[in-house]
This record gives C-alpha cells, structure tokens and sequence, in this order.
C-alpha cells in the first residue's frame, strides 16, 4: 500500500499528484495490463531482440 506523507497546509491536490507519480512508478498498471494478455517467452524474448537491434541501430546509425 502506497502512503504519501501530506505535510500541514497542503493542499489535496498536491498530494493526489504524488500519489499518482508514486502510483506510476510502482509500474503496477503496467504489470496489470501485460498480464491480461499470456505471451510466450519465445515471442517475449524476440520482441527483445528486435527492440535492442533497433536502439543499436538509432545509436551507430547505419
């Protein structure tokens, strides 16, 4: 369970800010979201693979 410490005289607002910041970097919806779906780690790890070919592509630039 996330908690977010609200100092005196802040306003909600703010607190809902870090609460959702805090929220998405936990990464929890994202978890959610790939587990609604089963992949293979074959078809996992070549989506990997084509990933990484990609950024090494954009790095060095052919």
């Amino acid at each position: 369970m996330l908690q977010i410490p609200v100092k005196e005289g802040e306003s909600i607002e703010r607190a809902l800010k870090k609460y959702k910041k805090k929220f998405e970097r936990t990464g929890v919806l994202k978890q959610l979201r790939a587990r609604k779906q089963y992949i293979k780690k074959s078809v996992i790890r070549r989506q990997e693979v084509i990933k990484a070919e990609y950024v090494e592509k954009l790095k060095f630039g052919e």
